[in-house]
């Protein structure tokens, strides 16, 4: 069973489907999720605190994904090949993602305002983080790219030198800016082929190991 936060956020991504987030009262999302007013407030705080933590969950809930396809028993190449394309699904599919990885936000999405300083901490963990500020696109790129190289040379059957690491950490970033200039300009053809082009040969060494498999 969903916790009132949860509730609450599930209720204002509903309402942003169906209306632009100047259109979405308090009122109607707490009635929504089948809780008090007040119990909003006590969440979020604000309207503005109720769009960080839909943003913050969002970013999240994509870095969990991204987890999960890098935690696969397959090759580096084939694990950054899946990051790809599921990256370029779930930002044409949701707008959200697709604003936080572009930077460009529409006039009927959320966009978040800095949380006042000197405000007063909310007494959610969940909702103090995502007050502390949201990651931008280049912080959420770097986070992909850091998550797959830890991820794929965990997976390596020998050691790294600065230079091969430093080559991985350049692959993986291009393969998740590169799914990004496909959410941009979309084209007909999928994006595997490209990114395993240009990241195949230099990371086939990282391969799951016998163990692993």
């Amino acid at each position: 069973m969903p916790t009132a936060r949860e509730s609450l956020l599930n209720a204002a991504l509903m309402a942003l489907a169906q209306l632009p987030w100047s259109g979405v009262r308090m009122v109607d999302v707490a009635s929504a999720a089948g809780v008090s007013r007040q119990t909003l407030y006590n969440e979020f705080g604000s309207k503005d605190g109720l769009a960080r933590g839909l943003v913050r969950r969002e970013a999240d809930t994509y870095l969990h994904g991204v987890e999960r396809l890098l935690a696969e028993r397959t090759g580096a190449a084939d694990r950054l090949v899946s990051v790809a394309e599921w990256t370029v699904g779930e930002a044409r599919a949701k707008p959200l993602l697709r604003a936080l990885l572009t930077g460009c936000w529409s006039e009927r999405l959320p966009v978040p305002r800095p949380a006042r300083r000197g405000a007063v901490l909310s007494k959610a963990p969940a909702q103090r983080r995502a007050d502390a500020g949201l990651p931008s696109p280049a912080e959420l790129v770097a986070a992909v790219r850091d998550r797959s190289v830890a991820a794929l040379e965990k997976g390596s059957e020998h050691g790294r030198t600065k230079e091969e690491s430093a080559d991985l950490a350049h692959r993986s970033e291009l393969a998740v800016r590169l799914a990004l200039s496909y959410v941009i300009a979309p084209v007909g053809e999928g994006i595997g082929p490209l990114v395993r082009a240009a990241v195949g040969g230099a990371v086939s060494a990282t391969s799951p190991t016998a163990a692993d498999r």
